[in-house]
Formats: structure tokens, sequence, C-alpha cells
């Protein structure tokens, strides 16, 4: 997705993400999947961010001084402790031709536009992001996938490993039947 973006974006920092607001850019990077739009600017979520800054498309200057891909980190974590998770996700999805846009809330995760149907089809998958280690009850994990398959969407369990690696579970509802 790097190649599609060419010139260095700048933006602001605010409380809630980074805030483009050149209007040739913020149709560029909508026209991506990228942010969310708010009047005639482009508010990108932190994970946003911090991909288009990894990838150096994106600068951040705060009184005139750039600011680093560590300081956004450290300020992301800060409002949200799965900020390194989220972006991790992100950006692996991202470097694999998805879209991915936030999720409905299940917890970290992210609605999913399969390759090339961002703006002409719904998303296809709703991903979880999960931390290597991180235990989460069964019957929470049920609800949500019975949810995430009523809506129509395939739900998808990414683990987040300790050296970030990634690894995609495809889930689906299993009934057991007691013995006949």
């Amino acid at each position: 997705m790097s190649e599609e973006i060419e010139q260095v974006i700048s933006a602001k920092l605010t409380a809630k993400g980074a805030l483009v607001e050149d209007e040739n850019i913020v149709a560029l990077l909508e026209s991506k999947g990228y942010g969310k739009k708010e009047d005639s600017s482009l508010l990108l979520a932190d994970y946003e961010m911090l991909y288009l800054a990894y990838i150096a498309k994106l600068e951040i200057k705060e009184d005139a001084k750039k600011l680093d891909f560590h300081y956004l980190v450290e300020r992301s974590l800060k409002n949200d402790a799965n900020a390194w998770t989220r972006f991790l996700l992100y950006r692996d999805l991202r470097s694999r031709g998805y879209v991915p846009k936030e999720g409905f809330g299940f917890g970290v995760d992210f609605r999913v536009y399969d390759r090339g149907e961002h703006g002409t089809k719904s998303a296809k998958f709703v991903i979880f992001g999960l931390n290597e280690g991180t235990e989460v009850p069964i019957t929470a994990l049920s609800k949500s996938i019975a949810q995430i398959t009523r809506m129509g969407k395939t739900p998808i369990i990414a683990v987040v490993e300790r050296r970030g690696e990634i690894i995609y579970y495809k889930v689906a509802k299993e009934r057991f039947q007691g013995p006949t």
C-alpha cells in the first residue's frame, strides 16, 4: 500500500489521532481506506498514524520539531494499552493488501475488506487481535463469534506473538452433541 502514496503527508497531532487538512491528500487517503472524514479534514486513528509514520509517509511536527516514531508509539500507548497490538495487526493486514477499518467494538478488532473491495462491498472479515498468552473467557469469545456470524462476516482470531509475528485462525461456531 505504501507505493500508492508517493509524497510525505503532513498532519497535526490531536487528542484523537493525526489530522490531515490538505484536501487533495484527504481525498487520496480516503480513497485508499484511511481515516475518518471530519468536515474537510481526515482524522487518522493512532494505528493508521503509526503505520504511515512507520513507512515514512507521514510527518507530524510539534513546535516546528518533527515527532519521531518512538514518540508517537509512546503517546499512542498512553491513550490505548492495545495500541502496539493494533499497529502490528494493521501493518500486517495492509502489507497483505487488505483494508482494515475500526471494528464493531468486540475488543482489539478490525473490519477487513478483501483486496480491491473497499468502497465497493462491505467488509468480509472481522479480525480480533490477541497478544500471545492473553486469556479470554470462552463465553465472551463465543458470543462475539455468534454476533459476527449473524452479521454475515467471517470471524478471525489474530494472535500476535511476542516477536511481533501474527498467526490468523478462522473461527466457526461449533455445536457439540452429547453421546447418543
